[in-house]
Order: structure tokens, then sequence, then C-alpha cells
């Protein structure tokens, strides 16, 4: 399995910006340079596992949302997931994808 970095990345600086955690404080919370959180974010470097648990420490955040997208302790899990699955699909797919919910919901 390969993990791409750049994904992980992503979802931390997601996670922190939706908290209003600038680099500069998650890189103090975690004792290491503003360098290191940049890197991470953009997936230039990999994240050990200590410094993965304390970035989702300070950001309130889980290993498994960071990790896979997903965090199935949020109440609505299965709408993110939905929506981020939907987010890469093409109208067609869409439209598809609507007439299928559409059959489930009015069954």
């Amino acid at each position: 399995m390969d993990v791409d970095y750049q994904v992980i990345g992503g979802r931390i600086r997601k996670a922190r910006e939706d908290k209003g955690v600038t680099q500069e404080r998650l890189a103090e919370c975690l004792d290491v340079s503003n360098a290191y959180i940049s890197k991470i974010e953009r997936g230039k470097t990999a994240v050990n596992l200590d410094n993965l648990d304390k970035i989702c420490a300070a950001l309130d955040t889980s290993i498994e949302y960071i990790l896979s997208g997903t965090n199935t302790t949020a109440d609505d899990h299965l709408r993110n997931e939905i929506i981020e699955m939907l987010e890469g699909c093409s109208p067609e797919k869409m439209k598809l994808i609507t007439q299928i919910i559409k059959s489930i919901v009015e069954y």
C-alpha cells in the first residue's frame, strides 16, 4: 500500500485552517520548526506517528480522518464520506448517482 503524503498533508492543512490555527502555532505545540509543518502539509516529508498523534490532539481531529479521510466518530461521517466521493465525479456520473439515490429514497 502506497501512502500519499500530499493527501495526508492536505488533510492536516485543512484541519489546521478549520480550527484557525497557524502553522507557527502548530509548530510550537509540537516543538518543531514552521518549515517542518509546511513540508508535512505539502507532502514533502512523512510525519512520524508520534508527531501525527500530537498534531491530531492539537487540532482536535482523529488520526483516522487524517489517514483515511473518514471519521466514524463524527455524527455525519457518512454524509462527509459521500460528499468526498462525489467531488471527483463527472456530470454524467452525478446524474446517474442522483437517479439511483432518488430510487432508493422513494423506495
